[in-house]
């Protein structure tokens, strides 16, 4: 089994969102052992952003597009993908939707057919551990404004994947107690993530 574990936060040590995928990733380790884990930080080594270049395959952008064809075999060929997702304005850093258009490809990870787009990624598990400043759970707050959770949640159903869990630490600034309880209920949870 291959996992691919991913982290976007800009916080580095004092970030939530890498606590809690670092600790899926290792409640899964629990599980199996020998997982073979790739890790990915898109903060340390960001992936540069597509441009009109990409589209042309300009000489300019050669070794970048091996990089992105890099990116996406780590993602095709991963079992379970762990993201660290931080909400920075409502969304997702731009280092996180600078891997989604990397893996999001025509005929790769879906395709266009006589009944509209078909998801091609439909055997992965996908764990997103999300870190919120404020209460974004459905009927609260700031729900309808949340579009982190909510966009990789139609992006990843785009592309076919069926099995996406989401375990998510919110009101991480209304105070440090706050803070505290919602990182604990969220390692709760990830401790009794099933096997891959």
């Amino acid at each position: 089994m291959k996992l691919l574990h991913i982290d976007s936060s800009i916080l580095g040590a004092r970030s939530v969102s890498r606590t809690l995928s670092r600790a899926a990733v290792e409640r899964l380790r629990e599980h199996d052992p020998a997982l073979e884990v790739i890790h990915r930080d898109l903060v340390a080594d960001p992936l540069p952003h597509l441009t009109g270049d990409h589209l042309t395959s300009a000489p300019a952008v050669i070794e970048d597009i091996a990089l992105g064809s890099r990116v996406l075999e780590e993602f095709i060929n991963a079992d379970v993908v762990v993201i660290g997702v931080a909400l920075y304005n409502l969304t997702i850093s731009s280092q996180l939707k600078a891997w989604i258009d990397r893996i999001v490809i025509a005929g790769k990870t879906f395709r266009y057919s006589a009944h509209g787009p078909e998801g091609l990624a439909r055997d992965k598990r996908i764990i997103l551990t999300v870190a919120r400043g404020g209460h974004y759970r459905q009927g609260i707050g700031l729900a309808s404004s949340e579009h982190a959770e909510a966009y990789l949640r139609a992006m990843f159903a785009f592309i076919g994947v069926t099995r996406l869990e989401v375990i998510a630490a919110d009101g991480l600034s209304v105070s440090d107690a706050e803070r505290e309880s919602s990182r604990q209920a969220a390692l709760e949870a990830i401790s009794t993530l099933a096997p891959c």
